[in-house]
């Protein structure tokens, strides 16, 4: 998998029920990412954060991630899952994926679970990692749970959970109304309020001093909705559990700046901490993306033979006119290109001309650009100016160059045309972006 695709929805079964996942990377571990409260595995990598943050752990490892049954994309159920149920599922997602032994990852109210898990198969279980998690759900929760049931109920879907999970984007009004969407998508009102009263129930203390496998256990001091004191007394409990605290940060584990946290994960799973990621060279460029219009329709018409000699063509017009711009012809995508320029004008122009080129030879193509700071991975580059480029392409018509309004601003005077293309959300990233069409 690289950087631009988004994993496909598989299910296995557990019992009579079908349990919705994901898989990212292919590395030598396996990670389980067990959810909090709410989950949806399409939806999520709508979220700012949530799929650079696997992708960052699928670096060096097969990630995981599914819903919980009665959630998200897995299969409806009447009342709400107990814990064996919820082990039962994680199960059948190892098995459906052939994986003997993970690394669990607990969120949130997946602590509970995840400890149950562990400690009833710990020959299934390498590491575990539990994150903002707790084992006594009466320690945080009201007193008054009927009306705290009543107040969830009334305002889900709304997004204003997103004050105690996403607390630094509370006040986004684009990130509160994405939340809510998450809400609706992840459990009914019913459904919610079931697993809330079960959850209420959670106290799995007993068991804590039975776990036997390598545990690393890690909070944020600033989590407002599980306090870091449950974090602490919960690590305490576990025979040598390693504990982490860190001085600041969201209750969900994707937002706000994870470096130390994805450090802290991949040294614990591996014995090794990748360096690669504080040590990465940013240079401020203007990216270029493009594909080839219905590529896989016209290869069906046209034939392999054919199809492959009319790829050749692309590949070379492609590797003369970056050249040409002087732009650095990062990769070939399969049907399109990936290129980074240090001045946003040549990189208009290498896309109008790759394009009217490309038109000529019978391969219509589109091609989107973005400017922002890239990592430059060895041969290879990184980061979200890269992903926002592929975001903008991903809106274009047929032979049309989008730019996001941030070329626009840098090539003011350098002779080039933009039409107004509207405002638009670019899955993935936060907020709406201004996007042009680009024209000589």
């Amino acid at each position: 998998m690289n950087d631009l695709e988004l994993p496909m929805t598989r299910y296995a079964v557990s019992g009579d029920v079908n349990i919705a996942y994901q898989t990212m990377g292919s590395g030598p571990i396996d990670i389980i990412m067990v959810p909090g409260l709410v989950s949806h595995v399409e939806f999520m990598h709508e979220i700012a954060g949530y799929t650079a943050f696997l992708l960052r752990l699928a670096t060096f490892a097969r990630v995981v991630t599914f819903d919980k049954r009665g959630q998200g994309l897995s299969d409806r159920i009447s009342g709400a899952p107990s814990l064996e149920q919820r082990m039962d599922d994680v199960r059948a997602v190892m098995d459906a994926i052939g994986s003997q032994r993970a690394v669990i990852v607990g969120f949130s109210e997946g602590s509970a679970m995840s400890l149950l898990f562990a400690a009833t198969y710990p020959e299934r279980v390498a590491q575990l990692v539990l994150f903002g998690g707790f084992a006594l759900a009466a320690s945080f929760l009201s007193k008054d749970l009927d009306a705290r049931l009543a107040w969830l109920a009334k305002n889900w879907g709304t997004g204003r959970m997103i004050n105690t999970v996403v607390t630094s984007q509370a006040a986004n009004p684009d990130a509160v109304s994405q939340f809510g969407k998450l809400e609706r998508l992840s459990a009914s009102p019913g459904a919610i309020n079931a697993i809330s009263q079960l959850n209420a129930q959670i106290d799995v203390r007993a068991i804590l001093p039975t776990v036997q496998v390598p545990t690393l256990v890690l909070h944020r001091r600033t989590d407002a909705q599980i306090p870091v004191e449950l974090g602490r007394t919960m690590a305490a409990q576990i025979p040598n559990a390693r504990f982490i605290e860190y001085p600041d940060g969201d209750h969900a584990f994707w937002s706000g700046d994870a470096d130390a946290l994805l450090g802290d994960i991949e040294e614990f799973a591996t014995g090794h901490r990748d360096n690669l990621s504080t040590d990465l060279e940013r240079v401020l460029a203007t990216v270029l993306f493009t594909d080839i219009v219905d590529s896989t329709r016209s290869a069906a018409a046209m034939g392999d033979q054919a199809w492959r000699r009319s790829l050749d063509s692309h590949d070379q017009l492609a590797k003369q006119i970056v050249e040409k711009h002087r732009g650095t012809l990062v990769k070939t995508t399969g049907d399109g290109i990936l290129a980074t320029f240090d001045g946003p004008g040549r990189a208009v122009r290498c896309a109008l001309a790759f394009g009217s080129a490309a038109k000529q030879i019978g391969l219509p193509l589109r091609a989107g650009l973005h400017t922002g700071e890239i990592e430059i991975r060895g041969s290879d580059i990184g980061g979200i100016a890269v992903h926002a480029a592929a975001r903008v392409m991903a809106q274009c018509q047929s032979s049309e160059v989008l730019v996001s309004r941030v070329v626009t601003d840098l090539v003011a005077g350098a002779g080039l045309k933009f039409s107004e293309r509207g405002s638009h959300e670019l899955k993935g990233l936060p907020g709406r972006w201004d996007l042009f069409a680009a024209s000589a």
